[in-house]
């Protein structure tokens, strides 16, 4: 048996990390002691496991211990958490395009302010500016007259 300290250790959790997740009762096989101090075997230690890989995938807390309680049931439950897992799949498939376009966003930025730094282009970055530059960086007018339209 292990006590929270060692099974943070084990998973990589904090300590903070390990009673917030079995006060949440997302560690069904936690034990506690006669003094109420949490202990955990090897099954409590694989549901931590199991929680840390899903919360570093984006899932939220409400929806882990849905899984878990799914789990429970047996396997019969096999199909709604497939469902589960394949609506979260497609949630972070929709964010990582969106993080594609905030790096490709970030990258046409980078270029032209390495333009600005060689002297190749004037520093049309700076919104203090913008008012005097009459083009757009693909994303944001600079003109007045541009952004009325």
């Amino acid at each position: 048996m292990y006590t929270v300290k060692e099974a943070a250790q084990i998973t990589g959790l904090t300590e903070h990390a390990v009673r917030f997740y079995t006060d949440k009762g997302l560690v069904p096989s936690v034990q506690r002691n006669e003094n109420n101090i949490r202990l955990f075997d090897e099954e409590s230690i694989n549901w931590l496991h199991g929680i840390k890989c899903l919360k570093q995938s984006g899932m939220p807390i409400d929806v882990i211990k849905m899984y878990i309680d799914l789990c429970l049931d047996g396997d019969s439950t096999i199909p709604q958490r497939y469902r589960l897992m394949m609506e979260h799949k497609e949630a972070a498939l929709a964010k990582l395009e969106e993080a594609k376009q905030h790096v490709a966003h970030l990258e046409e930025k980078t270029a032209l302010y390495q333009a600005i730094l060689e002297k190749r282009s004037p520093d049309t970055m700076n919104p203090a500016h913008w008012g005097r530059i009459q083009h757009m960086h693909g994303d944001v007018f600079y003109s007045r007259s541009a952004r009325k339209a």
